[in-house]
């Protein structure tokens, strides 16, 4: 076995002490170390983001035969990407996924994940005629825990929602919600 370094919290102390080791992942009280985190005593996180993408070329293909299936993909890949899936859902042009992101990742990490394995997906099983991709760029709201059902309700409940509303209306109304500034030139281009 490779020599690994390894952290032991003393929790009565608050110090954090940096120990080489031979011992094995599971010894009571040791965790590995790497480098590239920094690890804290009593640190804990819960950052539920709330995602949007469309599809590229305006195009209104995402079609209810499949739609149920690709949503149920993209959930597979947030489990394995983040820890889960909250809740994923959209309509013809464009998909919403809400996921607790983990403090080791990068949304823009996780969104590049999810299109690619999704827009992979959608072409491998022949469910559109032409390439299928996803329009770049994204748009990410974070919300507290009070909010997740709401969230939840409003991403399960699209097909409901966009029977009033285009989906360039909801986008639109999401970034002034959360107060984001935005240069027209720069939102997605939109299936009217």
């Amino acid at each position: 076995m490779n020599d690994k370094f390894f952290v032991k919290a003393r929790r009565a102390e608050g110090l954090v002490e940096k120990t080489r080791s031979l011992k094995s992942r599971r010894t009571k009280g040791l965790v590995a170390l790497n480098p590239k985190i920094h690890l804290m005593p009593n640190t804990f996180t819960q950052i539920p983001i709330h995602a949007v993408f469309a599809v590229a070329r305006r195009e209104n293909i995402i079609l209810a035969p499949w739609r149920g299936r690709l949503h149920q993909y993209i959930s597979g890949v947030l489990a394995s990407e983040t820890d889960y899936a909250l809740a994923v859902g959209g309509w013809k042009d464009h998909v919403h996924i809400f996921f607790e992101l983990k403090p080791t990742q990068k949304i823009c990490d996780v969104l590049s994940v999810v299109k690619s394995k999704s827009s992979g997906w959608i072409n491998d099983n022949g469910l559109v005629q032409e390439h299928f991709n996803w329009q770049e760029g994204y748009g990410a709201f974070a919300h507290s825990r009070s909010q997740r059902h709401q969230v939840i309700q409003y991403i399960i409940n699209q097909e409901h929602h966009h029977r009033r509303k285009t989906f360039k209306e909801e986008y639109i109304g999401m970034l002034e919600a959360h107060e984001l500034a935005y240069d027209a030139r720069y939102l997605f281009e939109f299936y009217e």
